[in-house]
């Protein structure tokens, strides 16, 4: 017998074995689905905006509200503010011109190059605002999710229709075979301590640009 018939022959008996330990066995019961799957408040509601912005404040987010006609000036603004002297700044390829008229647009970095950059500037895809929650589906104008994750600083254009109150809600409105990046708040861990240490898995500073209408 060759050694790949002697492999297959053994792969063979063991997954008998685990058969015949196995035995029948009921089917699975259906999982309950009685969970709240939609809010009270409409996407978009002022209350549902306050509420997402205290759960983003309180995961140590910074949060800035603007018009659909002042994004650019927002934009701008939390950068000069946040991000370090002389860094530079990265956008998805298809934020619009009106919110960063002259910035660099993700081309396919290396993360080797990727970490030249201070910081990058996204839209989203949906948030949740029981969980503060954001998601990006690298559509074009959020690029891929690894110019998300390099830059020490991500600064992410929220629009309020696109806040929903709970997560089924938000669920609903992603596609689930698109990449898909759930942010709440800045990267932070804690060590075996207790020590909140941010940063190590993607961005030190999450500033949030929530714009209404």
């Amino acid at each position: 017998m060759s050694a790949t018939g002697s492999t297959d022959a053994a792969k063979e008996e063991i997954l008998q074995r685990i058969r015949s330990a196995l035995g029948s066995r009921p089917a699975a019961e259906p999982a309950p689905r009685d969970y709240r799957r939609a809010g009270a408040e409409a996407p978009g509601s002022s209350a549902l905006l306050d509420l997402f912005e205290d759960r983003l404040v309180d995961y140590k987010a910074t949060v800035h509200r603007t018009t659909s006609d002042h994004v650019g000036d927002t934009v701008r603004s939390v950068i000069a503010t946040l991000l370090p002297q002389g860094g530079s700044v990265l956008a998805a390829s298809a934020l619009p011109d009106e919110w960063l008229p002259e910035v660099t647009r993700d081309t396919g970095f290396t993360a080797r190059e990727l970490d030249q950059f201070a910081g990058v500037v996204t839209a989203c895809a949906a948030a949740a605002a029981q969980t503060g929650t954001i998601v990006l589906d690298g559509s074009p104008d959020q690029g891929r999710r690894a110019i998300t994750l390099v830059p020490d600083l991500h600064v992410c254009v929220v629009r309020a229709e696109q806040v929903v109150e709970t997560v089924p809600e938000l669920l609903s409105r992603l596609d689930p075979t698109r990449p898909l990046t759930f942010i709440s708040g800045p990267s932070a861990t804690s060590d075996i301590e207790l020590q909140r240490v941010e940063g190590v898995h993607g961005p030190r500073t999450l500033a949030v640009v929530l714009v209404t209408p």
